[in-house]
């Protein structure tokens, strides 16, 4: 996924790649699934992605670009 700004966060990530709608659902996708930034089990919403961090949700991958 290709980013224009320097990171973005896991919530907006989640939203722009369509597994939530709002941060709210954010909150509850995390509780409830298994995300991972780098290998790394991650739940924390604000998290910073940068390019070249590789995400892992629902056994798909995603570079940020």
């Amino acid at each position: 996924m290709k980013i224009k700004t320097e990171y973005i966060k896991l919530s907006q990530f989640l939203k722009l790649a369509g597994f939530c709608d709002t941060g709210g659902q954010v909150k509850i996708f995390l509780e409830d699934h298994e995300v991972y930034v780098n290998g790394v089990k991650e739940n924390r919403k604000g998290k910073k992605l940068v390019p070249g961090d590789e995400v892992v949700v629902e056994g798909k991958k995603f570079v940020i670009g």
